[in-house]
C-alpha cells in the first residue's frame, strides 16, 4: 500500500437491518422532537444517533434554551406569547419534574435580548429525552454514523450506516436530516453550501466556584450584562443566569478572555456550579474539514484550561475552580447550508413575515438588541423551508437551512431547531404512511396534525 494515492474497496454485500415509515438521521436538539413527533404519528420510527446519548447542540453546547416565547418585554405594546409549544413544551414540563430546568424565568436584566431563560441541566436533558423516545416507541441506533445515501432517482430509499456492528443499510419511506451538519443531505446529493461564517465552540461545566461571587464580581466593575432568577438546588429566587460586559473587565481579565474567545455568560441549576463557559474560534474553513477541526480540538483543550487559571486568579469564590464536564467535540452553529424550496430572508425575519404553509411561529434573533422582529412580533417558518430541493422523501431541519447570515441567527436557536423538528417529523410520518412525496402533501392536513400535536400557528 505504500505509495499509492487510492484504495479501491472490494464489492460487500451490506445486511438491511431494518425496514421503516421513516428514519430520522441525528438525534440532537431538532432531531429528537422529529422522531417523537413521527412515532406519534403512528410510524415506524428509527433514530439513528453518532452519539451515545440524544440533545446535540442544547447539551453539547449546555447553554439555555432560546426562546419559547416573543421578545414582549422589550416591547411594553407586545402581548406576551408563548410562540413554541407542542412536544417542545411538554418536554420542558418533563424536564421540570425531574429537576432539569428552572422553567420559563424571566429576565430581569438585559431582556431586549431575550425576555426569559429557560436554563437546563445538560445531565437530565439527555435521560429524559432518552426516555421520551423509549416512549414513543421510536427504535434507537445510538453509537451510529451515517455514512452514505441510498437513491432511486429522486427518491431515498434508504441510508448506510456504520458502528461496531458493520456497515449497515436501514431502509424507510422518508428521511428527516438533523445532523446538525447535513451529513444525509450531502450523501443524498442535494444542493449545499459552506459558508463557515461562524466560530466553533466547546463548552465545558465549571463547579467549585461561587455563582453570588460572580455576580459581585460583574457589579464591582460595571459588567452585570444578563441576570435572571429561577429555581436552584431546590430554592426559588436565586440566580440562574449571568452575563457580563467585556469591556468594563479588568484589563488583564478583558484581554485574557479575548484572547481565548471566552465567552462570560453562564446559567446553572445548582448551587457552586456553572453549566457552562463558552470558548469559540473561528475556523479557516468549514467545519467539515477534518484537519482544520482536529487542531480546533486541540487548541479548544487549552483554552478550557486557560479559562480556568482566569477564573481562579480573577473572580471570588473561584479560586478552586474546576472543569466537571466538557461537551466530547466542538460544537458548531454551521457547517453545511443545504438548498431548500424557500429560503427565509433577513427581511422574512425582521418583518415577521407569515407564510401561508407555516409549520410553527418564532419570535427570537440572536443579533439582539441590534436586530430583532419586529415590535416583539413574531415569523412564520414556512413548510418549503424544509422541504430538500430535488428530493421527494427529505426534510433538512434546524441549523442546516436558510443561507442568510442574519435570518439564521434566528432559525439556528435551539427551541427554533425543536419546532422545526416537530414539523419536519409529522410531515415525514404523513407522507410515509401516504405513500407520497413531500410536495404532495396537502397543507391543510399536515397544519392539522400539527395543531393536534400543540403546535402554535395562530
Amino acid at each position: 500500500m505504500q505509495n499509492v494515492d487510492y484504495y479501491t474497496e472490494p464489492e460487500k454485500r451490506l445486511p438491511v437491518i431494518g425496514s421503516y415509515d421513516v428514519v430520522v438521521a441525528g438525534g440532537g436538539t431538532g432531531g429528537v422532537f422529529a422522531a417523537i413527533a413521527s412515532a406519534r404519528q403512528g410510524a415506524k420510527t428509527a433514530l439513528v444517533e453518532a452519539k451515545g446519548y440524544t440533545g446535540g447542540t442544547a447539551v453539547d453546547g449546555g447553554t439555555a434554551l432560546h426562546s419559547f416565547y416573543n421578545l414582549y418585554k422589550a416591547f411594553p405594546q407586545a402581548p406576551k406569547k408563548q410562540l413554541v409549544k407542542g412536544i417542545p413544551e411538554e418536554f420542558i414540563g418533563r424536564l421540570y419534574e425531574a429537576g432539569g430546568t428552572a422553567g420559563h424565568c424571566e429576565m430581569d436584566v438585559y431582556y431586549d435580548y431575550d425576555s426569559v431563560c429557560t436554563a437546563i441541566d445538560t445531565e437530565i436533558y439527555k435521560r429524559v429525552s432518552l426516555d421520551m423516545l423509549v416512549e414513543a416507541g421510536v427504535t434507537l441506533y445510538l453509537n451510529t454514523m451515517v455514512v452514505d445515501a441510498v437513491r432511486d432517482g429522486d427518491r431515498l430509499t434508504g441510508i448506510v450506516v456504520q458502528s461496531r456492528s458493520g456497515r449497515e443499510v436501514i431502509v424507510a419511506n422518508a428521511f428527516v436530516d438533523a445532523t446538525g451538519y447535513g451529513d444525509l443531505c450531502a450523501f443524498a446529493g442535494a444542493g449545499f453550501s459552506e459558508p463557515n461564517d461562524y466560530a466553533v465552540v466547546n463548552s465545558i461545566g465549571v463547579g467549585g466556584v461561587s455563582v453570588e461571587g460572580f455576580r459581585d464580581f460583574l457589579e464591582a466593575n460595571g459588567g452585570l450584562g444578563q441576570l435572571a432568577h429561577g429555581r436552584r438546588s431546590d430554592r426559588e429566587r436565586q440566580i440562574i443566569r449571568l452575563g457580563g460586559h467585556g469591556e468594563h473587565f479588568p484589563e488583564a481579565f478583558r484581554e485574557a478572555t479575548k484572547a481565548i474567545g471566552m465567552s462570560c455568560v453562564t446559567t446553572t441549576l445548582w448551587d457552586d456550579y456553572f453549566m457552562f463557559l463558552k470558548f469559540n474560534l473561528k475556523l479557516d474553513s468549514s467545519p467539515t474539514n477534518r484537519d482544520a477541526v482536529s487542531a480546533a480540538e486541540v487548541e479548544l483543550r487549552g483554552r478550557m484550561a486557560k479559562g480556568i487559571e482566569l477564573l481562579r486568579a480573577h473572580v471570588p469564590g473561584c479560586e478552586h475552580a474546576f472543569i466537571a464536564r466538557s461537551s466530547p467535540q466542538i460544537t458548531i452553529r454551521r457547517a453545511r447550508c443545504i438548498v431548500c424550496d424557500y429560503d427565509i430572508t433577513r427581511e422574512d425575519v425582521l418583518e415577521a413575515r407569515r407564510f401561508e404553509d407555516e409549520v410553527m411561529l418564532y419570535g427570537f434573533m440572536d443579533l439582539a438588541p441590534r436586530l430583532q422582529v419586529k415590535d416583539g412580533g413574531w415569523y412564520g417558518v414556512p413548510y418549503r423551508a424544509l422541504c430538500v430541493s430535488g428530493l421527494e422523501n427529505l426534510y433538512a431541519t434546524g441549523m442546516m437551512i436558510t443561507s442568510d447570515h442574519d435570518a439564521h441567527m434566528s432559525t439556528r436557536n435551539t427551541v427554533s431547531c425543536m419546532g422545526h423538528g416537530q414539523a419536519a417529523g409529522t410531515a415525514a410520518a404523513l407522507i410515509a404512511r401516504k405513500g407520497i412525496d413531500s410536495r404532495s402533501l396537502e397543507y391543510g392536513e399536515l397544519r392539522t396534525a400539527l395543531i393536534e400535536g400543540g403546535v402554535v400557528l395562530e
